[in-house]
């Protein structure tokens, strides 16, 4: 059973024309881009995106990708793309489900997993930063004073 996240974002887009494939599908590699702008709508609902991060000395890979393709998107299909934060004091862990914005229903699922690497030295960080760490608890209901 997937984790619930605690925090979460959603955007809708429309399937580009140059994301198609010969087959009149999303070329599956495409999956990932609509993931990077859901990440990035959550981040900033969180108030510290990847500018932020910068600015507080740490760059945040990709170290883990996990898609599970149920059905295609197809040109011109709106798109929901909905983003949960599930972890955030060790590392950055969230859940992702596409779905057709008219029927809801399921495309995909996945799942990223991201970690802090201080940009002085490359070293990765076994946890999350706490400028990072308090970020995210202020916008959970019940974590702050």
């Amino acid at each position: 059973m997937r984790a619930r996240g605690i925090l979460h974002a959603e955007v809708e887009l429309a399937v580009p024309f140059f994301d198609v494939d010969p087959m009149d599908v999303v070329w599956h590699g495409h999956y990932v881009k609509y993931l990077e702008i859901a990440r990035c709508a959550l981040l900033d609902a969180i108030g510290h995106g990847y500018a932020q991060m910068k600015a507080a000395g740490y760059a945040w890979p990709v170290i883990d990708l996990q898609l599970r393709y149920a059905r295609a998107a197809r040109f011109g299909q709106r798109l929901r793309v909905r983003a949960e934060l599930v972890e955030w004091r060790n590392r950055l862990k969230i859940h992702y489900l596409l779905s057709d914005a008219a029927s809801g229903e399921r495309l995909t699922r996945a799942s990223t997993v991201q970690v802090a690497v201080r940009l002085a030295d490359g070293a990765m960080q076994l946890v999350s930063p706490q400028v990072f760490v308090d970020a995210v608890e202020r916008r959970i209901p019940g974590t702050h004073p």
